[in-house]
C-alpha cells in the first residue's frame, strides 16, 4: 500500500479496539455467545434476552451531552455543543501527517468527529477482512458483514434514539449529501440498513486519485496553468476581471455563470481565472452536446433502467480532489444541471453562448452572471508554452495570428503538429502547425458552403501593385484586429464586432475568388465558399435563417468566408411596390445588421459592383478593385498557366497575349484546351495549340473570330 494507508490503517487498530471493547461487552450477557449456529436462528435464551435485557443494553441512558438537539441542520457546520457523546476527538498533541487523507477529508469538508468516526467504522470492511466476521457477530447475523446504522451508533457510544445521531444518516446529512457515505436496503428498518462507502472514496484515502469511471466520457481535467503561465496580462482582454474572479474564487467558492460571444471564450477565461486563483478543474461538457443525445421517446426507459447523469458523482469528485468544476456549452434545457451543480462549497463556472435564465434555477442560489471577455486570437504566451522550451526555426506569430483556440485547443493542436512532424521525418514547421489548428477548429459550415484548402500563394498572382497591396493590408487587418479594435479600443461600439469584411469586384475571370485562396492560405485558415442555392429559400424568413447559421458557425469557427457573386444577396434595396420587395429589404436589413456584429473574416465578390448596396459598402473594410489585364499582365498569365507543361522549344505565348485580350481564368482554360490537345498527339504544347485554345476562348464569350483556319 501507499504512504497514505498508513493514518488510515492507525485509526482502524484504534477501531479495533472498539469493536473488541463491545464484542466482549455483548458476549458477557448474551447466552447464546457460544453457540456455533448463532445468527442463523433464534433461541428461547435468545428471545429471553432479546425481551428482557437486550434493550437495556442497546440503548444506554441518554445523558446532557447526548440529548437530541432541536432539529440541527445536518448540512450545516458542526456545533460542539450539540454532537453526541461518544464521537472520538483527535488527541491535540497529536498533529495529523500531511498523508493522513481521512484528516484532511474531514477538515475540507467540515465533517464533526462524529461523522469521520462513522466514515471510518463503514469503511473498515472494505480495507481489514476481520471485521467482516466481528460485524457479522454484532450484527447476530452471519450474512450481514457491513456495519449498520446500530452498530455505528452502538461504536460511537450514541444511543440509538439520538434524533442527532440519527440525522447523521438523513439523505440530507453532510456525509450522505456529499456521496461519501450510502445508506442501503431502505426496505429494512432504519436500524439495520447496511453503510457503504463508495469505492472512489476509499481509493482516495488510500492515496489514489484516478478519477470515478462513472465519469469516463463525459469529464477530464482541465489544463492547468498556474498564476505565472496563463494569458492574463495587464493589456489582455480577460486580465482585470479574470483576476478579481480569481480573489473571489479564492475566498470562497462561488457559482459562476460566463456568457461568451464565442464558442471557447467562456473555457479560456474560465482556464485564466482558475489558473491565477489556484485551483484545478474538472471540464463537463454534457452528453447531449457531444452529440450523444439520445431521443425523448428514449428517455424514460433509460431512466427506469437506473441510468442518471453523473451529477453526484462530479461534485463528489470536486470535493475529494479540492477542484472546482466548469461546465462548457449547455444543454437545451440546463434547468436539471444547474440546480444539481448550484452547491455552496464546491466551485462552479457555467459557460453559454444564452444570456442566463432565472427559471433555470429555483433553489435560491442564482449563480453570479458575468460576459466572458472575447478571446484573443494568436496567444503566443500560450503557444510558446504547449509546444515546449524548443524554440521553433520560423516566426512564431504571424503563423498563429488567426487562431482564436482556447488552452485546450491549443496543446492539442501542438502536439498534433509535433506527431505530423515525427511522422514525415521532419523538424516542426509553419505548415506542420497550420494544419494541426485547422483541425482543431471543426466546423459545421459544410452543410451550407463548400470547403477549399488553399494551396496558393503570393506568387500565383499577376495583378497590379494596388490590388496586392489592398490584398496584404487585408491580410494585416485579420491578424492585428484584436490589438487595434480591442486594445486600442477603435471598435464603433454598439456591439459591433471585430470582424473583417471586404469586398473583390471586378470582371468574370480577373482573380478574386483566386486572391480570396491566396488571402485565406495566408492566414493559415480554410476557405468556406458559401452556395447560394442552399441559402436563398423561397419561403418567408427561412434565407435569414441559413445565413444566421452561417455567421454563427463562422464567428466560432477560424476560417475565411466567401460569398461569391455576393449581388445575389448583398444587392440594392428597392421602393416597396410588392411583398416580394418588402420581404427583400428585409433580407437586406437583416444582412446589414449582422455584418457589423460579425466577428469573423467575409469576402464578399462580385462582376458588378454598382448592384451591391451603398449600405453595405460603408460597412466594408476594404473594397478590392480587380482590372482587366493589359497585355503585359496577359503576357505574365500566359507563361505563369504554362509553368508546369510540357512545351514545345519555339512556343511563344506573346502573339497570345496580344492579340487575345482573355482574363486570367479564360487564360488558364486556353491553356488547359491547349495542354489535352498536345497530350493527345504525345507531345509538348506548341503556339499554334495556344492559338487554338484562346480562339475557343472568344468563341465561348460570344467574341467574332478574325483567322479561323486553324478550326
Amino acid at each position: 500500500m501507499s504512504d497514505s494507508s498508513s493514518p488510515l490503517l492507525e485509526r482502524l487498530a484504534r477501531l479495533r479496539e472498539r469493536v473488541a471493547d463491545l464484542v466482549e461487552h455483548r458476549s458477557a450477557t448474551d447466552p447464546t455467545a457460544d453457540d456455533p449456529m448463532r445468527g442463523m436462528y433464534l433461541t428461547d435464551d435468545a428471545v429471553r434476552h432479546l425481551l428482557f435485557g437486550g434493550a437495556q443494553d442497546a440503548a444506554p441512558a441518554p445523558g446532557p451531552d447526548t440529548a437530541p438537539s432541536p432539529g440541527p441542520d445536518p448540512a450545516d457546520a458542526p456545533d460542539p455543543a450539540k454532537e453526541p457523546a461518544g464521537a472520538e476527538e483527535p488527541d491535540p498533541a497529536e498533529e495529523p501527517s500531511d498523508d493522513d487523507r481521512l484528516h484532511w477529508l474531514a477538515h475540507w469538508l467540515r465533517l464533526s468527529p462524529l461523522d469521520t468516526q462513522i466514515l471510518l467504522i463503514a469503511l473498515a470492511p472494505d480495507l481489514d477482512r476481520t471485521f467482516e466476521s466481528l460485524y457479522a457477530y454484532l450484527n447476530d447475523d452471519v450474512t450481514r458483514r457491513r456495519a449498520t446504522v446500530a452498530l455505528a451508533l452502538d461504536l460511537c457510544g450514541v444511543p440509538t434514539h439520538s434524533a442527532a445521531g440519527r440525522s447523521r444518516f438523513h439523505p440530507a446529512a453532510r456525509l450522505v449529501a456529499r456521496g461519501l457515505l450510502e445508506v442501503e436496503e431502505p426496505e429494512r428498518p432504519f436500524l439495520s440498513r447496511s453503510l457503504r462507502v463508495p469505492d472512489r472514496v476509499l481509493a482516495h484515502l488510500l492515496g489514489d486519485d484516478t478519477p470515478d469511471p462513472a465519469l469516463g466520457g463525459t469529464v477530464r481535467l482541465l489544463p492547468y496553468l498556474p498564476a505565472e503561465q496563463n494569458a492574463d496580462d495587464a493589456q489582455g482582454t480577460t486580465g482585470p476581471l479574470a483576476r478579481r474572479l480569481a480573489g473571489e474564487l479564492s475566498a470562497h467558492p462561488l457559482t459562476v455563470y460566463l456568457r461568451e460571444h464565442r464558442d471557447g471564450d467562456g473555457l479560456a477565461f474560465a482556464t485564466a481565472a482558475l489558473g491565477a486563483a489556484g485551483l484545478p478543474a474538472l471540464h463537463l461538457v454534457p452528453a447531449e452536446r457531444r452529440g450523444e443525445h439520445r431521443p425523448e421517446e428514449h428517455a424514460p426507459a433509460e431512466r427506469a433502467a437506473g441510468e442518471h447523469p453523473p451529477y453526484r458523482e462530479l461534485l463528489r469528485e470536486a470535493r475529494l480532489t479540492g477542484r472546482a468544476i466548469v461546465v462548457t456549452s449547455l444543454p437545451e434545457r440546463p434547468e436539471e444541471l444547474i440546480r444539481a451543480l448550484a452547491v455552496n462549497d464546491v466551485p462552479v463556472l457555467f459557460t453559454d453562448p444564452r444570456p442566463y435564465d432565472p427559471q433555470w434555477c429555483d433553489t435560491g442560489r442564482d449563480p453570479i452572471v458575468l460576459d466572458a471577455p472575447r478571446r484573443r486570437a494568436g496567444d503566443l504566451d500560450a503557444w510558446r508554452a504547449a509546444l515546449g522550451p524548443e524554440e521553433p526555426d520560423f516566426d512564431l506569430a504571424p503563423v498563429v495570428a488567426a487562431y482564436r483556440l482556447g488552452p485546450g485547443g491549443i496543446d492539442r493542436a501542438s502536439r498534433a503538429a509535433r506527431e505530423l512532424a515525427a511522422f514525415h521525418g521532419t523538424p516542426l514547421s509553419a505548415a506542420h502547425l497550420r494544419l494541426a489548428a485547422r483541425q482543431q477548429s471543426a466546423s459545421g459550415l459544410e452543410r451550407h458552403a463548400r470547403r477549399i484548402r488553399p494551396d496558393v500563394g503570393w506568387n500565383d498572382l499577376v495583378l497590379p501593385e494596388g490590388p496586392l497591396a489592398q490584398l496584404r493590408e487585408l491580410v494585416l487587418r485579420a491578424q492585428h484586429r484584436d490589438r487595434v479594435l480591442g486594445d486600442w479600443r477603435l471598435s464603433a461600439g454598439g456591439g459591433r464586432g471585430r470582424g473583417v469584411v471586404a469586398l473583390f469586384a471586378g470582371d468574370s475571370g480577373t482573380g478574386k475568388t483566386l486572391s480570396a485562396e491566396v488571402v485565406a492560405g495566408e492566414l493559415g485558415l480554410d476557405l468556406y465558399v458559401v452556395q447560394l442555392p442552399s441559402v436563398v429559400d423561397k419561403y418567408v424568413g427561412e434565407t435569414e435563417k441559413n445565413l444566421e447559421r452561417i455567421f454563427t458557425e463562422a464567428d466560432r469557427t477560424d476560417a475565411v468566408l466567401l460569398f461569391d457573386e455576393a449581388d445575389a444577396v448583398f444587392g440594392k434595396r428597392s421602393e416597396v411596390s410588392s411583398s416580394n420587395d418588402r420581404h427583400a429589404n428585409m433580407e437586406s436589413a437583416y444582412l446589414l445588421q449582422r455584418l457589423e456584429s460579425f466577428d469573423g473574416i467575409a469576402l464578399l465578390t462580385t462582376n458588378l459592383r454598382s448592384n451591391i448596396d451603398d449600405a453595405f459598402t460603408r460597412r466594408l473594410d476594404l473594397v478590392v478593385d480587380f482590372p482587366f489585364p493589359d497585355e503585359e499582365q496577359r503576357l505574365a498569365l500566359w507563361r505563369h498557366s504554362l509553368a508546369h507543361v510540357p512545351c514545345a522549344d519555339d512556343v511563344d505565348p506573346a502573339s497570345c497575349a496580344a492579340d487575345f485580350e482573355l482574363a486570367g481564368g479564360s487564360i488558364r482554360s486556353a491553356v488547359v484546351t491547349a495542354a489535352y490537345a498536345a497530350a493527345g498527339r504525345g507531345d509538348g504544347v506548341s503556339t499554334d495549340d495556344l492559338l487554338a485554345g484562346a480562339q475557343r476562348e472568344y468563341r465561348k464569350a460570344g467574341r467574332l473570330v478574325l483567322d479561323d483556319a486553324s478550326w
